[in-house]
């Protein structure tokens, strides 16, 4: 594992452009025809006193401002229920799925008062999604509160 001055410096301006280490492995074999195991890369970055650089990670866009009262996002509306609707007696299940759907922290279904049913997720940012297997259903305001207080029950038994 001798390398060159140059060779060394070479290998320093790319860890200085952010280049990942197994990258370096396979630029160090094809210019400088030195084959060397992911390890001897590691080794050879600590015998040259080198810090790999932290990959740089950008920050999740913030979410929009919500106006009280208003549905936050276009989803949310179509599940709001139309003003002045009739609130029906309330008996809402929620199920966990003992796999979380891909993408999601936790996931599940929910069957409303008046027997539709949905499903719903809450991703790691912590937004909760829900959708209606009726396109265009909306469930009762008091069925939404329902589920809402369900659903932080399930997640206080979850450890959430």
């Amino acid at each position: 594992m001798q390398l060159t001055d140059e060779q060394k410096k070479k290998v320093a301006e790319w860890l200085d452009e952010g280049v990942k280490l197994s990258d370096i492995q396979g630029r160090i074999g094809a210019e400088f025809g030195v084959k060397l195991t992911y390890m001897e890369v590691r080794f050879l970055i600590d015998d040259l006193k080198l810090q790999v650089k932290d990959p740089v990670v950008e920050a999740p866009p913030e979410p929009p401002a919500v106006v009280p009262g208003a549905p936050a996002s276009s989803a949310d509306a179509e599940l709001m229920p139309p003003a002045g609707a009739p609130a029906g007696p309330s008996a809402v299940k929620i199920t966990t799925d003992t796999l979380a759907r891909p993408g999601t922290m936790v996931s599940g279904g929910v069957t409303f008062s008046d027997g539709q049913k949905a499903t719903w997720y809450l991703d790691q940012t912590g937004r909760l999604g829900l959708a209606s297997e009726t396109k265009g259903y909306r469930p009762s305001q008091e069925d939404l509160m329902d589920f809402q207080a369900s659903l932080q029950n399930e997640m206080a038994k979850m450890g959430f």
